[in-house]
């Protein structure tokens, strides 16, 4: 199985959890690429592992919507489309965020603030050093605060059920920004548009900023 060579055998605690974030960042970083064929057995022998962990963490990956499972073929990774990223993933975030920013303007806190911040200078470490993965980490750790800020549970439910599909659309396209350092100041606009009390134009910051990521990279990606 090729992507896979690299990666480190698992310690006993822990296992499932820890087979599933192994298998989600080669997934994620397309080590393991869409279409590519995974079996319990050599994935077990190569993580040092036995089946069961390797099984249970198939489980939770599918859940996920980053690998499917097919009767008498196996479980094969699932890449993510443009397709999909214009016609199911931004129109749920859209729907989503607009809410959970609309709800988080209310509740934010000098130290929500802070908190935000943080995670925006943290963008731009990432960018100076190139370290586009940790970008896009940032990036998705900046909208899942708003969601956490925004106190909707329902939300913050459907946000980690696509989350990880939005995390490999992001780490997937993170190499096709001009200017790395913009999407720190993208962030930086959407923090003010929070601060700002104003219920429309915080929708209409965290619209455009999400149609604009998606209008950026879908000539790109219907390149490719």
């Amino acid at each position: 199985m090729t992507g896979l060579s690299s990666l480190p055998s698992v310690p006993a605690a822990s296992r499932r959890e820890r087979v599933a974030e192994i298998l989600r960042e080669a997934i994620t970083t397309a080590d393991l690429e869409p279409g590519q064929k995974l079996t319990e057995l050599e994935l077990a022998a190569q993580l040092g592992t036995s089946r069961a962990p390797v099984r249970e963490a198939l489980r939770q990956l599918e859940q996920e919507g980053l690998v499917v499972s097919y009767p008498y073929r196996g479980t094969e990774v699932l890449g993510v489309s443009q397709e999909e990223i214009e016609n199911v993933l931004v129109p749920i975030r859209i729907a989503l965020e607009r809410f959970a920013f609309d709800k988080a303007m209310s509740a934010v806190a000098d130290e929500d603030v802070a908190g935000l911040n943080a995670i925006i200078e943290s963008m731009d470490e990432a960018a100076s050093a190139g370290d586009l993965a940790r970008l896009a980490d940032d990036d998705i750790r900046f909208h899942e605060a708003i969601v956490v800020l925004s106190g909707q549970q329902h939300c913050l439910q459907i946000w980690r059920t696509i989350q990880p599909r939005v995390r490999a659309y992001f780490r997937r396209d993170a190499k096709y920004h001009g200017d790395s350092h913009a999407v720190a100041e993208q962030h930086r606009d959407l923090l003010r548009a929070l601060q700002s009390g104003d219920s429309e134009l915080g929708r209409q910051a965290i619209t455009e900023h999400i149609r604009t990521h998606f209008s950026s990279t879908a000539a790109r990606g219907s390149d490719r």
